[in-house]
């Protein structure tokens, strides 16, 4: 494993993705950036980091059998390996909100971005980029729902050590990946999954409010909700939000 670590960059993600544009990039080769000035997040949201105190960096992953159709599991293997590498803290009612922001209570700790390169029907590399919020004492006035590990535990965490604690998960979750054990990833991703069969009011893009709860993913990896008449319908990324 190739670890880069840069003092100041734009985004992680964009130079792991110009640096593989130039040159072979090694699999699991990794870039960690002190400061990210102008990090991202889903559709281009932009991502507050404090410099030193959160931990953000990318990752570049290769495949060579990896369908675009099941995508959904590169993201639950991701998601995951987050989860599982800061569990250990003891973080009070952690979660994974879908797609895959990391929650405690109802308190977003960490965002993710997978970006992919594609050849026909396959996903041959990804970028995975993943921010934790490690040590921020506080967060502005336009992110009311960021916390970070700190200010949850009301102490400081290694930064190094939870990066590798995520590597070394993401390798082994990776290999569950591409034996193609997508039963096992679905099943450990919808343990966890946020507010999964709990009664909740949503937003569509309409800006129409509605009760249901989530069930399930659907096979194109949307948000399966069960409305109160007993339908189901599917939901894709920024069509619905909590309320």
């Amino acid at each position: 494993m190739k670890i880069i670590k840069l003092d100041a960059i734009d985004s992680t993600n964009s130079f792991l993705k110009n640096m593989a544009v130039k040159t072979a990039v090694d699999d699991f080769t990794v870039v960690v950036a002190r400061r990210q000035t102008s990090g991202r997040g889903q559709m281009d949201a932009y991502w507050e980091a404090e410099a030193g105190k959160a931990l953000t960096f990318s990752v570049f992953c290769k495949f060579s059998d990896l369908n675009i159709a099941d995508y959904k599991y590169l993201n639950y293997c991701v998601s995951l390996s987050v989860y599982e590498a800061i569990k250990y803290l003891k973080i009070p009612r952690l979660a994974i909100k879908w797609p895959n922001d990391i929650m405690s209570v109802n308190k977003k700790i960490v965002g993710i971005l997978i970006e992919n390169t594609l050849n026909l029907n396959k996903i041959t590399s990804s970028v995975i980029g993943i921010g934790i919020n490690v040590n921020q004492d506080n967060f502005s006035d336009e992110l009311p729902n960021a916390s970070s590990l700190k200010m949850i535990l009301k102490k400081e965490t290694d930064l190094d050590f939870l990066m590798n604690s995520f590597l070394e998960t993401l390798k082994e979750k990776i290999k569950v990946l591409k034996t193609k054990e997508y039963s096992l990833l679905e099943s450990e991703y919808l343990s966890v999954l946020y507010k999964k069969n709990v009664p909740s009011m949503f937003k569509n893009n309409q800006n129409i409010l509605f009760m249901g709860k989530i069930i399930g993913i659907s096979d194109n990896g949307n948000i399966q909700i069960e409305l109160d008449n007993e339908t189901v319908k599917d939901f894709g990324l920024k069509e619905i939000s909590f309320v």
